[in-house]
């Protein structure tokens, strides 16, 4: 998926979902992206125009089982839940 956002984005919900496709992210390496994306496992991350229409011809070596599995891993509702409540008990802890 290109997702050529050139504003620091808090949160790609849609790069999510591609993930949990198995579909690699072309995405400028700003805002969230690259909490969001693993470099070269779960897509690309770029600088500019030149290297979003370069990494194109690079997304075919991306291993689209493995982009799944590190969606799910990162981003399953599981895993949202239990970092949520970890962050909510590390807040009220205080």
């Amino acid at each position: 998926m290109l997702h050529p956002i050139y504003f620091n984005e808090p949160f790609g919900l849609s790069v999510v979902e591609s993930m949990f496709c198995g579909t690699p992210v072309i995405a400028y390496n700003r805002g969230s992206m690259p909490e969001l994306i693993e470099n070269n496992l779960s897509g690309l991350l770029v600088n500019n125009l030149q290297e979003a229409i370069d990494a194109i011809s690079a997304v075919e070596f991306i291993n689209r089982r493995k982009c799944y599995e590190y969606g799910i891993a990162k981003f399953s509702m599981d895993t949202m839940i239990d970092n949520y409540i970890k962050a909510y008990e590390t807040i009220l802890s205080k």
